[in-house]
């Protein structure tokens, strides 16, 4: 079973030799990968594992891009990409490769060699040059006050990680090129719930039914019975505008779910049922494909928002010592016992989903009931 991964986002702007220096970088990584998707299309190998695709091409790759530490991080991305064909039933000739620079280490170890995280908070990060020569260069990014206190448990407790360098942007200034990008450290996200669990018991016995949009989270309080105890409206209504920054988006959300999830704790929350979000990616495609839009940007809000505000809460979730459940969201919006709920109990019709999306999941799971009495 593959470990779940918690990034940490940590933007930088870098200029002159150094933003040449990862420039560089990126761009050979990037020609490692693209050159590793035309050897295998042309050889056509039999892949059978991570292990073997590195010992058939990483001494190949290493004459384009002279570090293994960097080539095995191209071999796994392209790997990954397509294991995903392979699952999706999409042929790997099909794949095309956007437009994106970045440079990884995939190796898990403390302290990365390759973009080694000090104590200062700075990282050391190895570049390599059009003419293969290696650098070590020191580089500075923004950490937000709430991520100081998880690097210095990576940096006391040795904790092995996985870091890579996205390029966002990149320009020219009064004759000096700058870069704009992030540094994402990857750590296991079980170290981050051993360190920064917020409520290490939950002595509650009510059930929470969760009903996720585009610009607000509906939360539903029912006890054992089935009957309606309390409702809450989370709302986010800046991170939903298209124009708003990705960053500043996903940090209003943020805010939104741990204030769903501290409310569900402190009245008694034991389980939440949310949506299932495999039913939830089949549905939004039906959407997309019926073309049903509300807006100009429908697709591009129910794409981006809807599935990752579910995956978000999923993670938070065991903060609170709050337990999750899905249950298929068929029938829980559009429905004549939908229609019913708003009349009887006065409702809005998303809180009159979160709370049928919480009766669902108390008649599906049935031993929750003795669970939490």
């Amino acid at each position: 079973m593959n470990e779940t991964y918690l990034t940490l986002r940590l933007p930088f702007n870098l200029c002159c030799d150094e933003a040449r220096l990862l420039l560089s970088t990126a761009r050979l990584f990037r020609h490692t990968a693209l050159h590793l998707h035309s050897l295998i299309l042309k050889e056509n190998p039999r892949i059978t594992s991570l292990i073997a695709l590195k010992r058939m091409y990483r001494r190949r790759l290493q004459e384009i891009l002279p570090n293994r530490r960097y080539v095995d991080g191209a071999i796994t991305l392209v790997y990954s990409i397509y294991e995903s064909a392979q699952a999706l039933g999409v042929s790997f000739s099909d794949i095309e490769f956007k437009s994106w620079l970045l440079f990884q280490q995939s190796e898990k170890e403390h302290p990365c060699r390759n973009i080694t995280l000090q104590k200062d908070y700075s990282f050391r990060i190895t570049t390599i040059n059009y003419q293969g020569v290696g650098k070590r260069i020191s580089l500075k990014p923004t950490i937000p006050k709430n991520y100081k206190q998880t690097l210095g448990k990576i940096i006391g407790e040795k904790q092995p990680y996985v870091a890579r360098i996205v390029l966002k942007g990149f320009g020219e200034r009064k004759n000096m090129l700058w870069v704009h990008g992030e540094i994402h450290l990857s750590i296991p996200y079980r170290f981050y719930l051993e360190h920064f669990k917020r409520y290490k018991r939950n002595y509650g016995k009510l059930l929470g039914g969760v009903d996720v949009n585009v610009d607000r989270i509906n939360l539903a309080i029912i006890d054992r019975y089935g009957r309606l105890r309390d409702v809450k409206t989370f709302w986010f209504e800046e991170a939903s505008w298209k124009g708003c920054p990705r960053q500043r988006a996903w940090s209003i959300i943020g805010i939104a779910v741990h204030n769903m999830l501290r409310y569900a704790y402190h009245h008694g929350v034991k389980v939440l049922f949310l949506e299932n979000p495999e039913t939830l990616g089949y549905l939004k495609t039906l959407w997309i494909k019926k073309g049903e839009r509300r807006s100009n940007n429908y697709n591009y809000r129910v794409q981006f928002f809807r599935n990752r505000i579910v995956e978000r809460i999923t993670m938070k979730t065991p903060l609170y010592s709050i337990n999750i459940e899905y249950v298929n969201p068929k029938g829980t919006t559009h429905s004549r016992e939908h229609d019913e709920v708003m009349r009887r109990y006065g409702l809005d019709r998303h809180t009159a989903s979160a709370y049928l999306i919480a009766l669902r999941g108390i008649e599906k799971h049935t031993i929750i009931q003795k669970a939490i009495i």
